[in-house]
């Protein structure tokens, strides 16, 4: 007997390797995932603008990104003693405009240098209602609690996600002819617009998606919404607000996409890379310094072994951290 819908999901042809690189931009969903490949140290970017939810604000990161953009003092907002910008989440914002320019621009060079060198580009679209600043009449990634009344809202439309995003993925492919393109839909619902609202908003990003698989540049897909929605469809996989996936949810999506993406060398050298990266949270019960020595040069072990197979890993931290264990 069958207790739980389940489907396959076919292996991508390429696959993430310790050699290149991964940017994943979107809703909270990519940090998430962007969370796994740093306890494996797989070089990964998440978010260079912060969290943005919806498919323009994904736009407006790629193209600050990827078109060298240099913010200035224009294009910040002064509200209640804070600078913001309404192309940044809530990280991007303080009291000095000066510190926070240099902050979104760094992090902008940052990016494309880092997007320059990339294989795989996650998209995680989150919401498909958009907020429009009256004064410029331009979408914003973040709200920044300013009241609703300062702001349009609606709900974009298919065909204009699917326009905006064929003109980017032809431009994505230009400037990086080797860079892979994978769309996800985030699980995370947003009753904020309703029950039904939500239900909307996803369906109008699942249209989109489906039209966009249909581009020349062939973009990818990883079912992540599927495998919360229509696989566990539990409430004991979520998290406390009911809303966010619970960490065993995020490992159990977090398997499937290694088996997506990841090849078996990969995949192999990652679980022996978490092992050591877990094992700093480790607390050793006994008070014995045999103890303490003996799980310090275990760990050293591993740890020169992994080395001795990826050399290009850097685990230095993890080293100088047992080493120090070692010693104590």
């Amino acid at each position: 007997m069958k207790f739980r819908t389940t489907f396959d999901i076919e292996p991508f042809p390429e696959k993430i390797t310790y050699n290149g690189k991964v940017m994943l931009i979107g809703s909270c969903f990519a940090t998430y995932i962007a969370k796994k490949f740093d306890n494996g140290h797989i070089p990964a970017m998440v978010n260079p603008s912060g969290t943005v939810y919806n498919p323009v604000s994904v736009i407006n990161t790629l193209d600050t990104v990827t078109g060298n953009k240099k913010y200035t003092i224009s294009d910040l907002y002064f509200n209640e003693g804070t600078w913001i910008s309404f192309e940044h989440y809530t990280d991007f914002s303080g009291p000095d405009p000066v510190e926070l320019l240099k902050n979104i621009n760094s992090k902008a060079d940052e990016a494309k240098s880092f997007m320059s060198e990339a294989g795989f580009l996650f998209v995680t679209f989150g919401t498909a209602r958009v907020y429009r600043w009256k004064e410029s009449r331009k979408i914003v990634s973040n709200c920044h609690k300013i009241p609703a009344s300062m702001f349009t809202h609606e709900l974009l439309k298919v065909q204009d996600i699917v326009d905006l995003w064929s003109q980017q993925l032809d431009r994505l492919k230009s400037l990086y002819p080797g860079m892979k393109v994978i769309f996800t839909i985030s699980p995370v619902r947003h009753l904020k617009d309703g029950a039904y609202g939500n239900q909307v908003s996803k369906s109008v990003l699942f249209l989109a998606v489906e039209e966009l698989m249909k581009h020349s540049t062939a973009p990818g897909y990883f079912p992540a919404y599927e495998l919360l929605l229509d696989d566990l469809r539990d409430y004991r996989f979520y998290d406390e607000d009911m809303l966010h996936p619970s960490s065993a949810a995020v490992d159990y999506i977090w398997e499937a996409f290694t088996k997506c993406y990841f090849s078996d060398d990969t995949l192999g050298l990652y679980n022996d890379i978490t092992k050591i990266t877990r094992a700093i949270s480790h607390r050793i019960r006994s008070s014995a310094g045999e103890s303490k020595k003996k799980f310090a040069m275990k760990l050293l072990e591993q740890i020169a072994s992994v080395t001795s197979r990826a050399p290009h890993v850097n685990l230095e931290n993890e080293r100088a951290y047992f080493a120090q264990l070692l010693g104590s």
